[in-house]
């Protein structure tokens, strides 16, 4: 009896041992045979390289860990799998570890704050200078979940009016460097008007009050820089319009940047500073909306909340009609490290790039990313020219700005290569605008407009960059965030291209080379439920 029973569980044993050794060489197959990705389109990054070989990095350890750290960072269908164990996450509403999304405001209100009366400025006293923004409490949300994310991204909403928040945490008293550069610019480049253009991030108007905390106030920054500026330059508050048209569609809910109709009323207040000619874009005589569906941006991949992406949105954008204007793209190719290493021919293209239904790289439509020096000649009746000194939120200006200037040049702050005063002088540029997002604003992209008036024609060194990763590894506290990110959906994806691509088709772009991702000290902060949290500064590369 006893044999038998022996006999019995040494068959089920076999049955168990072979069933684990199917298993294995199931793994197996999937994990070292089929191919492994470079790039992850969820985390917006490139993966691990497998590493070169030397004697001293055999010696050292570091070939092995090398090996080890690409092994685990490519394996096949790494998105795919992440992609699951978010939505299990989700549906067992995991609440333990930092890695994890946690629920965070409550959805009662605290006593203190239940009966609380917020004193809203009235229009009548508030006075337009252009450099004190108004006022803006969110009523929009205020009522919402709300629920904190990786790298203190606040989620609200629900279903398909989920909204992803970035948070901000600079001081009431940063940017005065980067006014002071416009200050510069004013001084350097006599008889050229500048403009300085500051764009909050969706945090300014869609937080809720109940985790009001977690975000710093974006007004108090962009009235101390606006503060700052000499008399003689232009402030284009764009804070009140936007909260002007805060329950519009204004910033993209998955995305880390404005919607083409933030940029549009942005554009607008930035034309009536100048003094020029513009046309609204609801007058379809001179304006075509055209749209992207399905879109899902870049904090899908930053927050990997599983609710951003069930809730995808319409990008809807918008074509001149009656300019006439041609596009001259200078494209510059990087390295691993961001830093130009050549500079490509001029050529023409269109302005406006294509991309298919369901693309997270809708918000690349304007230009086809950041990597590139872009002349913008119109028909416009005047001759003013316009030098837009811009990250990625500043992509989606330009194309409203047709009707308004003879020409238009696109810099970006990481990659041009010419000396600015020599640059202003050849192309009679007679309008610079600075308009950069709030975190750039406040973190060391003055460094780089600072360098470009004295660098020589054709260097490719830009100070931004090397000072920030630099700084990131050697001054960066231990619990600080890290957000391991690229700016734009211009720097969340690849430079692309268009190959004649019409609307019918709307075929992906092909991908051309990497992009940098924006470096910044800009203060973000990692949201805390017991304290309103202070400063941290952060390696972010994305913003």
């Amino acid at each position: 009896m006893e044999s038998l029973f022996l006999g019995c569980i040494w068959k089920h044993d076999k049955i168990y041992v072979i069933l684990v050794a199917i298993v294995f060489a199931i793994l197996t197959l999937v994990f070292d045979t089929l191919p492994r990705p470079a790039y992850s389109e969820l985390e917006k990054r490139d993966l691990a390289t497998f590493p070169s070989f030397s004697l001293d990095s055999l010696w050292s350890g570091a070939y092995a860990e090398g090996i080890g750290s690409w092994f685990s960072d490519t394996q096949p269908y790494r998105d795919k799998f992440m992609t699951f164990s978010m939505a299990v996450k989700d549906w067992m509403v995991l609440k333990t570890g930092d890695d994890h999304v946690t629920f965070h405001a409550s959805t009662e209100t605290p006593d203190e704050f239940a009966d609380a009366e917020v004193d809203i400025p009235q229009e009548e006293v508030f006075v337009d200078d252009g450099r004190s923004p108004k006022e803006y409490v969110n009523k929009l949300t205020a009522d919402e979940k709300a629920k904190v994310a990786n790298a203190g991204i606040v989620i609200v909403g629900r279903d398909e009016n989920v909204r992803a928040l970035m948070c901000y945490g600079g001081s009431a008293k940063a940017g005065t460097p980067y006014a002071n550069v416009c200050n510069l610019y004013h001084k350097e480049l006599p008889g050229v008007n500048i403009y300085c253009m500051i764009i909050p991030s969706a945090a300014a108007f869609y937080m809720p009050e109940k985790v009001q905390n977690m975000s710093k106030d974006q007004s108090a920054t962009i009235r101390n820089i606006f503060s700052h500026l000499d008399a003689e330059v232009h402030a284009v508050d764009v804070y009140t319009i936007l909260g002007n048209h805060a329950e519009e569609d204004i910033y993209l809910r998955t995305d880390h940047h404005w919607s083409p109709l933030g940029a549009f009323y942005a554009a607008k207040k930035f034309a009536e500073v100048a003094d020029v000619p513009f046309h609204d874009i609801m007058d379809t005589v001179y304006y075509q909306p055209d749209t992207v569906r399905n879109f899902v941006g870049s904090m899908y991949g930053y927050s990997k909340d599983i609710a951003v992406k069930k809730a995808p949105e319409d990008f809807i954008f918008y074509r001149p009609l009656k300019a006439e204007y041609e596009t001259t793209f200078q494209n510059y190719t990087i390295d691993e490290n961001y830093q130009i290493t050549s500079v490509g021919t001029p050529h023409k293209e269109s302005f406006f790039k294509d991309f298919r239904h369901g693309s997270s790289m809708a918000y690349s439509t304007f230009m086809g990313g950041d990597t590139k020096l872009t002349q913008v000649r119109t028909d416009a009746p005047n001759t003013r020219r316009l030098l837009i000194l811009k990250d990625s939120y500043g992509n989606a200006l330009p194309g409203y700005l047709f009707y308004s200037f003879q020409e238009i040049h696109v810099v970006d702050g990481r990659y041009f290569t010419h000396n600015m005063k020599d640059y202003v002088r050849k192309h009679e540029i007679t309008d610079v605008l600075f308009a950069n997002n709030i975190f750039q604003a406040c973190g060391g992209r003055y460094r780089a407009y600072e360098f470009f008036l004295t660098m020589p024609d054709g260097c490719v060194d830009n100070p931004s960059t090397a000072f920030y990763k630099n700084r990131a590894k050697d001054e960066a506290p231990a619990d600080t965030i890290r957000q391991e990110t690229k700016d734009s959906v211009s720097a969340d994806i690849p430079s692309v291209q268009e190959d004649n691509v019409s609307d019918s088709t709307r075929m992906e772009a092909p991908v051309s080379s990497p992009v940098s991702p924006e470096p910044s000290d800009s203060m973000v902060l990692e949201p805390k439920a017991e304290t309103e949290g202070e400063e941290q500064a952060i390696a972010n590369d994305s913003i």
